[in-house]
């Protein structure tokens, strides 16, 4: 398994260019089910998750093509020729369940391995099965697979979620646009992705309205065609190299960035002394003179604080001045980077879904090891803050959210490289 190696010192300067949205992306790609033309979907990130949503779309008949070195995909499922996602592609990743919803209002039927992904909590489809329940559908779990019926098509129905789900309204959304009648969706998640997807959608002849409310509305329609449409820039991505340089020292811009993206989040860094800047290219940062002051953060659904920048602010706070508190509200068990940031000196305590954390003067590089997605980046930005050499261990997680990001440090001066495992 590969490994980064982190040497610590020196400020950053220049500009980091910031790819389309994973999440979007991942969330859009299987809108390509509900039409047998054409979709295409430009800006898109060049990352190992959509690799496997690739392989996971051409096993079930997509005709999958990348240009522009994998920013553009061409994807056509005019012969759609399996309805069944298997196990060996679901299982690693979780988004594989929005090919659920698609499937199931085209094609009447779908086959689909229960989804895996990073072990940071249950975080449970059954909201995603309720609604397609609600809309209609016969569901059946054996064997380990989802095995849903709709041979007369899904029907419009209201569907209020008990707490908001990010990916339960994108099967949901994608689902409605075929369905018979009109569909609302009530405590519906606001994300910029779920803006993004319905976007795209309505490029492709989808009735919705109210996205970026609680409430949507989508009238179900007889057919959608094809569309080309360019993915939303990656807000946790962004909100990761904006930390960079608060790090560090010295100041970074961050291309294509846009604060109405991560309002909270940038509400946090001015609270915490944190100079952000629109720019006409993007966001411009860089650490007050006085340091970094403690401030307390709780994850909440958007347009909160983004529970995907939980860690990478943790390690922020660890240099701090003073005692920082992080309240978990979105996912169980996602403060496994905790115990890895200790090694490095951090004063950590962790309570359930709170975490307290008191600010050392310095951490010191340490061999640990990446237990998730943004765990990994987090201990990244740690190293670069740290006394001597740290090596982050089973970075496979890194891939799946962060393209190039030995590149992109780099070329802002980090001293960062790749170590490949044998």
């Amino acid at each position: 398994m590969d490994s980064i190696l982190v040497t610590g010192g020196g400020e950053l300067h220049g500009q980091i260019p910031i790819a389309g949205a994973k999440n979007a992306c991942l969330t859009l790609m299987p809108a390509t089910l509900l039409t047998e033309e054409p979709l295409t979907l430009t800006n898109a990130p060049r990352l190992s998750d959509i690799k496997t949503m690739n392989a996971l779309l051409e096993s079930l008949g997509t005709e999958v093509t990348t240009l522009q070195g994998g920013k553009v995909l061409t994807m056509s499922s005019h012969n759609l020729d399996n309805l069944t996602a298997d196990y060996d592609i679901v299982r690693k990743m979780r988004a594989s369940i929005l090919v659920l919803g698609p499937m199931l209002a085209r094609e009447g039927r779908a086959v689909v391995s229960l989804p895996g992904g990073c072990a940071i909590g249950a975080r449970p489809v059954d909201l995603h099965l309720n609604a397609m329940e609600a809309l209609g559908a016969e569901i059946e779990l054996r064997d380990g697979y989802i095995h849903a019926y709709a041979p007369k098509g899904l029907q419009g129905n209201i569907i209020e979620f008990p707490f908001v789900s990010v990916g339960a309204t994108e099967n949901v959304l994608l689902a409605a646009t075929l369905a018979n009648g009109t569909t609302i969706i009530k405590n519906a998640a606001r994300e910029p992705e779920i803006v993004d997807l319905a976007h795209c959608l309505q490029a492709m002849g989808a009735k919705i309205e109210g996205e970026g409310t609680s409430k949507i509305t989508v009238e179900g329609v007889d057919r959608l065609h094809g569309a080309t449409h360019p993915v939303v820039t990656d807000r946790i991505e962004l909100g990761t190299y904006m930390l960079a340089p608060i790090f560090t020292g010295g100041e970074v811009e961050c291309l294509g960035g846009r604060i109405e993206l991560l309002e909270a989040f940038c509400e946090k860094l001015d609270e915490a002394g944190i100079s952000v800047e629109q720019t006409v290219n993007g966001l411009k940062v860089k650490r007050g003179n006085s340091g970094i002051k403690a401030i307390n953060v709780t994850t909440e659904p958007f347009p909160g604080f983004p529970t995907d920048l939980q860690a990478q602010m943790m390690a922020m706070l660890c240099t701090a001045t003073g005692t920082s508190v992080l309240e978990e509200k979105i996912f169980e068990n996602r403060f496994m980077h905790a115990p890895e940031l200790s090694r490095m000196g951090a004063k950590i305590e962790v309570n359930g879904g709170t975490a307290v954390v008191t600010g050392v003067e310095r951490l010191k590089g340490a061999p640990v090891m990446a237990t998730d997605l943004r765990a990994s980046v987090s201990l990244i930005l740690a190293g670069l803050a740290a006394q001597g050499e740290t090596l982050v261990n089973r970075v496979y997680h890194l891939d799946r959210g962060y393209e190039r990001v030995e590149e992109k440090l780099g070329s802002c001066g980090a001293k960062i490289e790749r170590i490949s495992g044998k």
